[in-house]
């Protein structure tokens, strides 16, 4: 019988585990002014329940690297159903974004924030996916990404189609060298096209349409 016990709450835990490894960051802008936003994405089944959840995040270079600065947390009562977004913008946004967004935070990145997702406590968790690093020096203006200099700075990044879960904070294979093994789309600043839903066709987007 407890064998049986042990099984059920292990397999119990391998599909919660399964499912929030369905959420994910899908987009990520840093636009001009305040026009800024993450946006997380639910590729599973199952509603989440984002009261498990936070977007913890360093400010320019990390004061112990490694360790996040502030702790961000998800509004009270937010979750995600299957297949859509939620998307978290600055305050003072374009109506564009706006329109779209379903909670505001005022320290988004300047393009050398580090942000994760993560699942868990303050003191315990897990990371998600990451946009940036806690664990470098300040990285200047921003991170590269798919072969664009400063790319997480006056851009707009879009997760690809083809990928189903977060990065688990491997941020450089994540980001790429090149478009051709970059996990994300780079877009030039203020291309808000994407916001609001996920995934996306870019098969037909040109490489010249490309930042870079």
């Amino acid at each position: 019988m407890r064998t049986r016990f042990f099984n059920f709450i292990g397999a119990l835990i391998f599909v919660t585990s399964f499912i929030n490894a369905q959420l994910f960051i899908s987009e990520a802008a840093e636009g001009s002014s305040n026009n800024k936003y993450l946006e997380f994405y639910n590729a599973g089944s199952e509603t989440i329940d984002l009261s498990g959840f936070a977007y913890p995040n360093v400010s320019n270079a990390p004061s112990v690297p490694g360790e996040y600065e502030y702790w961000n947390e998800f509004n009270e009562g937010a979750v995600i159903a299957p297949g859509d977004v939620y998307v978290v913008c600055h305050g003072s946004a374009d109506p564009i974004i706006q329109a779209e967004c379903d909670e505001t935070f005022t320290y988004l990145s300047n393009g050398d924030d580090g942000f994760c997702l993560v699942e868990g406590t303050e003191s315990s968790f897990s990371i998600l996916d990451c946009i940036g690093t806690w664990s470098e020096t300040d990285p200047g203006n921003g991170w590269d990404v798919a072969g664009v200099t400063d790319a997480t700075k006056d851009h707009t990044l879009v997760r690809l189609g083809t990928v189903a879960s977060g990065n688990y904070g491997n941020w450089e294979l994540s980001a790429g060298t090149s478009a051709a093994d970059s996990e994300w789309v780079v877009f030039e600043q203020n291309t808000w096209n994407y916001i609001g839903s996920h995934p996306h066709d870019f098969s037909n987007i040109a490489q010249t349409k490309h930042c870079g």
